[in-house]
């Protein structure tokens, strides 16, 4: 028995759907084609916005330190001094000022009374000098702003 002839033609319904306008040349088309019928295209960023570094706020340790070496320089007195009255060495004392220790609240109580201040006179000046610091980032930021809205 012969075989049915097979046309390889393509049907003219194939040419009736849109597929590719561009190739057609009616590119207004072709826009108005997929962006009707086609997903939204979002271009993503390839590489992260800079971000710009900010200075990082200062340990408890190191405010600490600071402000017990700023107590004992206005007494006047050595390292060495202030360390024997505390019952601490010299070393440990310096590494303490030196923000490289992060002390016990019994060396800090007795560094304290060593300075003659309570631990309340003591956290107090801390904490007013870690918010000192917290407000001079805070104007160096809103300087820095209004540079760059200029």
């Amino acid at each position: 028995m012969p075989r049915p002839r097979v046309s390889r033609r393509i049907s003219d319904s194939v040419h009736e759907r849109p597929f590719c306008f561009e190739r057609n040349g009616s590119k207004a088309a072709a826009s108005a084609f997929y962006r009707d019928r086609m997903a939204e295209i979002i271009h993503l960023p390839t590489k992260p916005a800079p971000r710009t570094p900010r200075e990082p706020e200062p340990l408890w340790r190191d405010a600490l330190g600071d402000r017990l070496r700023r107590l004992r320089h206005e007494r006047g007195e050595r390292l060495a001094d202030t360390a024997d009255c505390a019952g601490v060495s010299p070393q440990y004392l310096s590494e303490i000022e030196r923000g490289l220790k992060e002390p016990s609240s019994e060396m800090i109580a007795a560094v304290a009374g060593a300075l003659e201040v309570t631990l309340v006179e003591l956290t107090a000046a801390v904490v007013d000098d870690l918010r000192s610091h917290a407000v001079e980032r805070a104007v160096v930021g809103v300087r820095a702003s209004y540079s760059l809205a200029a």
